[in-house]
């Protein structure tokens, strides 16, 4: 890492007040969030066995993949987390800061009559209903490394369809740019939206190209289940290549545009969080390392891989970027 003294620092790279500002906001709210990254492994590993977490959630309903969703290729042989870790540990604010809290603020979620409204820049605008997302495209398993912005990781089996699947259901026009995810916003539903931890609704976005990838899925289901309501019942966003923050959960709405989206972290903290998210060990998080990883349930650590092992689908969409700047 190159530390500049302070008389070798030109006047363009000093933070502007604003950009200060909106960090000392962050920095704010982070305050009431639950300890530290550091403070996060030491209890995970000291609290839990290998096995899981403690007596297993609720299960959802069985799904069935298709019948060649094995030939896809989008699998990786590292062994799969277990359920109850996955389903037992999980970053979904709009229930709990607390990963511990989440399964047990979200168990009485209620996604009935659900509707998914895609919108914007297509021909055919669209509300699905849930029988109508299940009928997009078959089901697949995809077998992904997860990788979180604060150093940890699992092995997700999950089930769902490509995003293109979705998209080509509406025919984006040729000046879509970008599509724009956004989550449920009911504070009844939804509790913890009544704090200020962050501006609701929790918002996301991808690049066209990116979300047209064939590794980008809209997922509805996890080890051959449907999705339990901490882990984004019914339909959320999974992009194996970048942090899991950009896996917007609950989606209500999706919108093609013609311009870069505002997105939740970003907004909150754009000195520590980019649009981009892509898994890059050689950027550091400005308040820790990105270099490794834990891998839970166990907590072993290992090197991160660039686009988290995920280079040779995707490194080519960003061929000629600075990917320091665009983080």
């Amino acid at each position: 890492m190159l530390i500049n003294k302070p008389n070798d620092i030109p006047s363009s790279e000093i933070t502007d007040k604003n950009s200060y500002l909106s960090r000392r906001k962050f920095l704010e709210r982070a305050a009431i969030l639950v300890g530290s990254v550091a403070a996060t492994g030491v209890v995970y590993r000291a609290l839990n066995e290998p096995t899981g977490i403690g007596p297993p959630p609720t299960r959802g309903d069985k799904l069935t993949a298709s019948a060649d969703s094995h030939n896809t290729g989008f699998f990786t042989d590292e062994p799969k987390t277990p359920f109850n870790d996955v389903t037992g540990y999980n970053n979904y604010y709009e229930f709990s800061t607390d990963k511990y809290d989440v399964a047990k603020e979200a168990k009485n979620f209620d996604t009935r009559g659900w509707v998914l409204s895609v919108e914007g820049m297509v021909s055919k605008p669209r509300k699905f209903d849930l029988d109508d997302l299940k009928k997009i495209a078959p089901l697949e398993e995809r077998v992904y490394r997860h990788r979180c912005v604060e150093a940890w990781s699992m092995v997700i089996p999950w089930l769902g369809f490509p995003i293109a699947s979705l998209l080509k259901q509406v025919e984006p026009l040729s000046s879509a740019k970008y599509v724009r995810f956004e989550t449920l916003m009911d504070a009844r539903r939804m509790p913890n939206q009544s704090s200020a931890v962050l501006d609701w609704p929790y918002v996301e976005g991808l690049r066209m190209d990116e979300a047209m990838h064939p590794l980008a899925i809209l997922s509805v289901g996890l080890y051959g289940e449907t999705l339990l309501p901490q882990n984004g019942a019914p339909i959320r966003l999974v992009v194996p290549w970048k942090y899991g923050f950009k896996g917007c959960k609950s989606i209500v709405k999706i919108s093609l545009v013609d311009e870069q989206p505002g997105t939740t972290w970003a907004l909150a903290n754009s000195y520590e969080y980019g649009f981009y998210a892509n898994v890059n060990p050689a950027v550091d998080h400005p308040r820790w390392s990105q270099a490794t990883e834990r891998r839970l349930p166990t907590g072993d650590s290992r090197a991160t891989l660039p686009f988290n092992g995920y280079a040779e689908q995707v490194a080519q969409l960003y061929a000629g970027m600075d990917l320091r700047k665009f983080f």
